[in-house]
This record gives structure tokens, C-alpha cells and sequence, in this order.
């Protein structure tokens, strides 16, 4: 199981039966693959549809069923379709309960920012800002440095921020991270990685958790 699909698998573990969820792209697109098969999560997309699914098998593709990044997907049963409008309409009243979104960097104080690296070419910052400050609980999946080993998780973000405040907990490849009124919380470290790896790699103060995990 590669790094991409070890953080899936552990956000996976943060849903529950019932909830309504949008998933960002990349790595938060995993996150259908690795729940229960008897759990009822309806997944929302800001293309308007309610009830994605699995992603389709290899030469199963829909051409016509995507979601707002536009790759393909499924659908579960009782799922709906409706304009972005309406979809957007659900975000901005506070009717999702959990948004997974990929990150950039992340502050001690939970402010994101995912969707723009100054001189690099980007869309816009999408759905994700009314998804940062909306949602009842945001999750940011991420590895744990950039390309260049720098820490992502750090004091105050240094990119163009999604939105300020609204990070609930941190998932890398390296730990579990909780953004509390006190700062951040390492509640899990993931193997091969230990404690002081994860302090060292990490640009901000961590308190560690008295019931800390270890993921093997």
C-alpha cells in the first residue's frame, strides 16, 4: 500500500454512518475505497451530486459521471443529482458534516492554505474556501513535507490562504495531528516514524497526546 492510500485508509477511520462528506482531489478521492461496505455515507461534489461512490474499475468508466475535478466515479444507491448551485447552497448553509481537502500548509492555529503556489499557473481556488469555512468538521490530508523536506504543518502559512481558523485535524504520512484552542495535538504517529521524527519534521510546537498512538 503506497503513502497516498495509507492516508486514505486512516480518514477513512474519521467518517461515520450517515454523515454527508466532500472530498477534495487527490488524496481524499481514495477515501470511498477504504470504508466498510455496509456503512451509508452519501459524498457531495460541487457539480451537484449527492451519492458518489467507489472509484469505477478500469475500463468501466462513465464518460458522462465525474466529479468536480472532473475524474470519473460511481454512484451509490439514493443518489441524487442537482445544479452547483444547489450544491454550493448546502455548503454555504453549514449542511456538510465533514470535507476532507488536501493541503499545502497548515498553521498552529489551523489555518489552511491548498490552493495556490505563487508563480505556478492555477484555476482559482475553487470550492475550497466555502468548503474550509463552512463545514462542521475540515480534515486536511497532506504528506508531512514538501518536495524540498520543508515542514507543511507550520507556525503561520507562508502561501495564500483557503481560509483562516477552520482546520479540525491533520492526517500525514507521518502522524495525526489535532488543532485545538491550545495548539496542536500529536494524538498518532505512524510507522516506520517516531516521536521525535515527527517533532523535527514539523514547523510549529506540538503538545503530545498522554494516550498517544502508534499506527503500524
Amino acid at each position: 500500500m503506497g503513502i497516498r492510500e495509507r492516508i486514505a485508509r486512516r480518514a477513512a477511520q474519521e467518517l461515520k454512518e450517515g454523515m454527508i462528506v466532500n472530498l477534495g482531489i487527490g488524496i481524499p478521492s481514495l477515501i470511498p475505497n477504504y470504508l466498510p461496505s455496509d456503512m451509508t455515507i452519501m459524498f457531495q461534489a460541487e457539480n451537484g451530486i449527492l451519492g458518489l461512490g467507489k472509484s469505477p474499475e478500469k475500463g468501466e468508466e462513465d464518460a458522462n459521471l465525474c466529479n468536480a475535478a472532473g475524474y470519473p466515479v460511481t454512484l451509490t444507491k439514493g443518489a441524487s443529482y442537482f445544479d452547483s448551485a444547489t450544491a454550493f447552497a448546502m455548503i454555504r448553509k453549514g449542511l456538510i458534516d465533514v470535507t476532507v481537502l488536501g493541503g499545502l500548509q497548515v498553521s498552529e492555529k489551523g489555518d489552511l492554505a491548498n490552493w495556490m503556489v505563487p508563480g505556478k499557473r492555477v484555476p482559482g481556488v475553487g470550492g475550497g474556501m466555502e468548503l474550509a469555512q463552512k463545514t462542521k468538521k475540515v480534515i486536511v490530508v497532506m504528506s508531512h513535507v514538501n518536495k524540498d523536506g520543508e515542514p507543511k504543518i507550520v507556525t503561520a502559512c507562508s502561501l495564500p490562504l483557503t481560509a483562516r481558523r477552520c482546520v479540525d485535524l491533520i492526517i500525514t504520512d507521518r502522524a495525526v495531528i489535532e488543532v485545538t484552542n491550545q495548539g496542536l495535538l500529536l494524538t498518532e504517529v505512524m510507522s516506520p516514524y517516531d516521536v521525535e521524527d515527527v517533532v523535527s519534521h514539523t514547523g510549529a510546537p506540538l503538545r503530545i497526546a498522554r494516550t498517544l498512538k502508534r499506527i503500524e
